[in-house]
């Protein structure tokens, strides 16, 4: 079975070389790395472009660069991966053997975070733990599933914010997800710019008002104007 990974980007020249690197021997293994580009005016695509294997433009938003991804993709499995975040050593292997052993269409990595501060172990351990509990993966963890079971359950929602929470929803009726122990890399950045407290009850705030059926458009533009 072969791979295809999908990265969303916007505005990552200072990150995406790096990500992207780390992620040629996958391409060497005959998996397929797909990068789309939201409308970035950096040199994102330009350092993208000796790195991947198709460089597409979509209209911005994660989940409409992600479904114009899994659109072109060649591979029976989609794999999601933010631009800041690292695969662990061998992560095709685990997917692929995994998936066929216990018989699933779907799953993701644990995630650890950059950080040293002894409280990004205490995050990551509870974001582990809850997902294992909950069966909801969010995109930091590098969702994987079939191509099929995604084009089944119609991609992810055209919504601007929680669409990793929506989407494992609707894939999690088809089965729980495979979670494996391995770990994916990703950086604390929005952790440490704007402190890990803050952060941490942003996104309880976040998530516990979409569980209450608010607006992922209004959540959206809440966020944003925390990040400005």
């Amino acid at each position: 079975m072969k791979i295809s990974i999908i990265i969303p980007v916007l505005n990552e020249a200072a990150l995406i070389v790096q990500t992207l690197s780390a992620l040629q021997p996958l391409r060497s293994a005959g998996h397929e790395l797909i990068v789309v580009d939201g409308g970035s005016s950096d040199d994102t695509i330009g350092l993208s472009e000796p790195l991947a294997d198709q460089i597409i433009r979509s209209s911005r938003g994660r989940s409409r660069q992600m479904n114009a991804g899994a659109k072109i993709a060649r591979g029976e499995i989609l794999l999601f991966l933010h631009s800041d975040s690292l695969l662990p050593k061998g992560a095709d292997q685990w997917i692929i053997c995994e998936m066929e052993k216990r018989g699933k269409d779907w799953g993701r990595f644990d995630v650890r975070l950059s950080g040293r501060h002894f409280l990004f172990r205490v995050v990551e351990l509870l974001m582990n733990l809850r997902s294992r509990i909950t069966c909801i993966a969010t995109g930091d963890q590098a969702i994987f599933v079939k191509k099929k079971l995604f084009e089944t359950v119609g991609g992810f929602p055209d919504i601007d914010l929680m669409e990793d929470i929506t989407m494992s929803k609707c894939l999690k009726r088809y089965g729980p997800p495979l979670c494996l122990w391995q770990k994916v890399a990703t950086s604390s950045r929005r952790w440490q710019r704007k402190g890990i407290f803050r952060t941490i009850l942003l996104m309880w705030f976040l998530r516990l008002v979409y569980f209450y059926k608010a607006d992922p458009s209004q959540l959206a533009r809440f966020y944003e104007s925390r990040e400005e």
